[in-house]
């Protein structure tokens, strides 16, 4: 940082408690009650997952291993132990695993054998946000070199002229956000009688932001006779609703041990009523550990507001949202996991399946609308072994 940063005089980082008589209590105490996740007990009960299986077990061609070395993966996550080997049977699957687990690449790999196999397979992948939706298509395209599969992308504030295109060039793979292939399947440009096996990543979020009757619509135009994938990190009732519409005799893989890894510390910043929110959030930033920093906010525009306050003060920022065009969304995306720029604020629309390396620092300057929205917000930083903090704004 810039030596012109200078923090207030009487600044100290406090940590306390939450206040009686404010909203949002529950959430606050449980919040809370997860500092104790980082005791050393804690830790030391954990047990390290030993994978039952290599990835040249499972029967994989040899173009699509030497891809997934090149990808340095060495061995699998627990979830793609337990659901590559099913997915090659052919089975139906309900997998409830915590964000960051390698789910992507637990359908991915099979999905693309079975395609490889068999070129007249068609694969659909539908997921909450365009950003998951093209971290996604990414990875695809990192497991699909040299196999001559092709893949079309589907989302909105991106050219629908475009993606219609793709669409006519029949790919085998899909990948998009409800609203967007709605819109296609609607406009007669894409056919979902024709898709032999379906994915459904994410779920609990899809239901979490309204788009319950759009997954129950897109389901309704599927083949009865189809291999249905479906992820989910929680099973709320309405989520139940969409299982029981979805797989046909499915096996349940669950991964899910907590809901928060012990290598994320996790405290609250209390905020005094004649404090400053912003004050105490620039005199944070400033400190030297607070290297690469996802700042969380509840409304579009109170993201931008605090964008510009913060780019104003010198800081090297830049905000993700709704209001944002997309390919905006994934200039500054960029710009964040390459460390052009060193904070990165966000509504929710960032808490889900965003794989960003090296995030040193989650802050929820807003709380987040439940526990769930808390859990996948802090699960940003604290990845692949490695340790996070996430602190949580209280006033």
């Amino acid at each position: 940082m810039s030596r012109s940063f200078r923090p207030r005089r009487n600044f100290q980082r406090r940590y306390f408690a939450p206040a009686k008589n404010k909203p949002n209590q529950d959430l606050l105490w449980a919040i809370t009650a997860g500092r104790s996740l980082n005791a050393p007990a804690e830790v030391s009960a954990q047990t390290e997952y030993i994978s039952q299986h290599k990835f040249e077990d499972f029967g994989l061609s040899g173009q699509i291993k030497k891809n997934i070395l090149r990808k340095n993966y060495v061995s699998p996550t627990p979830i793609q132990d337990k659901a590559i080997g099913v997915i090659l049977a052919g089975n139906d699957i309900i997998g409830i695993a915590n964000t960051g687990t390698g789910k992507t690449a637990a359908f991915l790999i099979p999905l693309l054998e079975k395609v490889l196999k068999n070129r007249g397979e068609k694969v659909l992948i539908v997921t909450p946000t365009r950003e998951l939706a093209m971290q996604i298509h990414n990875e695809l395209c990192d497991f699909a070199q040299a196999l001559g599969i092709y893949s079309a992308l589907c989302i909105g504030g991106t050219s629908v002229g475009r993606q219609r295109i793709e669409l006519r060039k029949n790919p085998n793979f899909v990948i998009g956000t409800p609203g967007r292939i709605k819109d296609l399947t609607g406009q007669g440009c894409l056919n979902l009688s024709r898709f032999t096996s379906v994915v459904l990543d994410e779920v609990d979020r899809m239901v979490d932001i309204g788009f319950i009757a759009d997954i129950k619509y897109l389901i309704s135009l599927l083949p009865l006779r189809r291999q249905s994938l479906f992820f989910s990190a929680t099973v709320s009732p309405k989520v139940r609703e969409i299982i029981e519409t979805f797989v046909k005799n499915p096996i349940t893989i669950s991964v899910k041990v907590k809901d928060t890894v012990e290598n994320i510390k996790q405290d609250i910043v209390k905020v005094a009523e004649h404090e400053k929110k912003v004050e105490i959030l620039h005199d944070l930033l400033i400190k030297e550990d607070f290297r690469k920093v996802l700042i969380f906010g509840r409304t579009k525009r109170g993201v931008q507001k605090l964008t510009d306050e913060l780019t104003s003060r010198g800081f090297k920022a830049g905000a993700i949202h709704g209001n944002k065009r997309q390919s905006h969304r994934q200039k500054t995306l960029d710009q964040f996991r390459k460390n052009q720029i060193s904070i990165l604020l966000a509504t929710d629309l960032a808490s889900r399946g965003l794989d960003i390396e090296n995030v040193s620092h989650v802050i929820n300057y807003d709380m987040p609308a439940s526990y769930n929205d808390y859990i996948h917000r802090i699960g940003r930083t604290g990845r692949a072994d490695k340790k996070g903090i996430a602190l949580t704004f209280v006033g």
